[in-house]
């Protein structure tokens, strides 16, 4: 009976220690200041939002976020914040054991530039997304497009995106008044008409192989215009 109290007592005594080293912690750790704030860009992307814009959205209460105490910092509404962002996709933000505030960020990727009377990208989602002021993305340069256009584009845009040989040499989207889309690539001056968007995986494989074998005769400057709307084949017109 009496080593069954002296358990209990023991027991009991534990809980209490426990507790109070956990509120003791606690409250150490409410105390703690943020010692720094580390920011990193995933992914190897061009700098559309440089670190000092993403330490200002950092910044709750109008208080530099290395004197934070770690109470008063919501990491969910600067996470939300952060995400509201127009150069940013997603955003990662935590707290380390050591009082460090880390910010993973992945930046929008922009694949086009629409030439606007207000220029705007569009990025690989098929939305639109303003100019950055830290960068400018080398990306082809769309003409006589509006913003309501963007959906019926998209798909010839994720098209040159994903395609390395079309990324490579194409510089610029023009659309006709009759509805019909020209490339203007990056060497040749010829204009390559690819005309509505549709069949597009038909007509770049009709033209890589049309370049090829021009590129192997070396009759590639000879044409004025090449064509790829009428179904498989390439019409060419020579200057």
């Amino acid at each position: 009976m009496r080593n069954k109290i002296l358990t209990y007592l023991k027991f009991g005594g534990l809980l209490i220690l426990i507790t109070v080293l956990f509120a003791f912690a606690s409250k150490r750790n409410e105390r703690r200041k943020i010692k720094e704030v580390l920011i990193e860009f995933i992914e190897e992307q061009d700098p559309y939002i440089n670190e000092l814009t993403v330490n200002k959205l950092l910044i709750q209460n109008q208080e530099r976020v290395t004197s934070v105490g770690k109470e008063i910092l919501v990491l969910n509404t600067v996470e939300q914040e952060l995400d509201a962002h127009e150069m940013i996709e997603h955003s990662d933000v935590y707290l380390t054991v050591n009082g460090e505030l880390r910010a993973r960020i992945k930046q929008r990727t922009p694949i086009a530039r629409v030439n606007a009377v207000t220029p705007f990208y569009v990025d690989v989602t098929g939305n639109t997304m303003p100019l950055s002021d830290s960068y400018s993305a080398h990306v082809p340069i769309i003409h006589n497009v509006s913003e309501r256009e963007v959906a019926q584009i998209f798909p010839l845009l994720r098209k040159i995106q994903e395609d390395e040989f079309l990324k490579k040499h194409v510089v610029g989207v023009y659309l006709g008044a009759d509805g019909n889309y020209e490339l203007e690539l990056r060497v040749y001056r010829f204009k390559l008409i690819v005309g509505k968007i549709e069949n597009l995986n038909n007509k770049i494989k009709n033209f890589k192989a049309f370049y090829q074998k021009a590129l192997r005769d070396k009759s590639l400057k000879s044409y004025k215009k090449v064509s790829l709307q009428f179904s498989n084949q390439v019409v060419c017109t020579i200057k």
